[in-house]
Parts: structure tokens; C-alpha cells; sequence
């Protein structure tokens, strides 16, 4: 599946009384970049037609992250079953490549006139 990224620089509102990124920042940025990838994907092509939602994530936090640091955040789909979709997000320390932080989320297909699951329709992995 195709790669999406993005770059940002760690600031001051992201660190925590440990002086590195606040874990639930980490989860914050994955959010945002699933999102952003996700938008970009289908181009405001079905927005009201459908939302993801957060089933499960599974994060390993692998080294820690300071003030002004550049990180480099990639997210892909790595695959689809039934409603659900297995997303990666990669989070590294864009000088030295290092992997920060590394999670799995499992989204849901959710339609927003039934508000229940869907399972994923054709015209979603067309765009993907």
C-alpha cells in the first residue's frame, strides 16, 4: 500500500516532566497522520459518508524523543479485513533514523448514517 509522511519538529508543548515526547503525544501524531493520510487518499471524494474509528493500538515505544528534534512520521495500510483496517505508523529520529516509536491501530469502518461498521467497501479500496 502506499506510504504517507511527514515531517515536524518536537516542541515545547510536547514535552513532558521526563523532558522527552509525552507518550500520548506519540498517540496524538498517529492519529493525525492516519487522518491526514486518509483525506488525502479520497480526495473529498466520501466524507460524509463514512468515519474510521479506533478499535485497538498497539504502540512499542523504542527510544525517546527531546525538544527541536525532527521527526519523520510514516503511516501505510497494511491490510483490510471485513470492517477493519491494519494501519502502521513509524515514528524516527529524521537525523539518525532511529526508530522512536512503532504502532499498529486497527480502525473500524464506521458508516455515519447508520453509525455502525461497514465492511469495506469497493469503492474505498479503489482509492487505496
Amino acid at each position: 500500500m502506499e506510504k504517507f509522511s511527514k515531517e515536524i519538529v518536537v516542541q515545547k508543548n510536547d514535552i513532558d516532566e521526563l523532558n522527552h515526547v509525552n507518550n500520548v503525544r506519540y498517540v496524538q501524531w498517529i492519529q493525525n497522520i492516519s487522518k491526514d493520510h486518509w483525506f488525502t487518499l479520497i480526495k473529498n471524494k466520501i466524507t460524509t459518508q463514512y468515519i474510521w474509528v479506533v478499535a485497538s493500538h498497539f504502540i512499542e515505544y523504542k527510544s525517546s524523543a527531546l525538544l527541536n528534534d525532527n521527526l519523520s512520521i510514516e503511516t501505510y495500510i497494511k491490510d483490510f479485513e471485513g470492517p477493519f483496517s491494519h494501519r502502521v505508523v513509524e515514528i524516527r529520529n529524521a537525523k539518525t533514523n532511529r526508530i522512536v516509536v512503532k504502532s499498529l491501530t486497527k480502525w473500524c469502518l464506521i458508516d455515519l448514517n447508520t453509525k455502525k461498521p461497514l465492511i469495506v467497501p469497493e469503492e474505498i479500496l479503489n482509492l487505496i
